[in-house]
């Protein structure tokens, strides 16, 4: 028969072991979940990019079939505004 202080040490041993187990799986199931939310990130991040780029492809081709605006003329340097000149 085993002595009772024995048999309190193998209870406590079985209750630390519980315990220890349980902070195992919680700290699994934290990195799951933290794995799973990267993954959904990084897919976002994945498909807003595609969207990115394929918008800038689309907007460089506009460009291309868009003639060139023409370009406005400045006044010269030292004519006034709206006004006439003398003469």
């Amino acid at each position: 028969m085993n002595p009772p202080s024995q048999g309190r040490a193998e209870e406590a041993r079985r209750r630390a072991q519980e315990h220890f187990s349980k902070a195992q799986e919680r700290e699994s199931a934290f990195v799951r979940e933290r794995e799973k939310a990267e993954a959904a990130q990084a897919a976002k991040t994945a498909r807003l990019r595609a969207l990115r780029l394929a918008k800038e492809e689309e907007d460089r081709r506009n460009a291309a079939l868009k003639p060139p605006q023409p370009r406005r003329k400045r006044p010269a340097p030292g004519a006034a505004k709206g006004k006439a000149k003398p003469g």
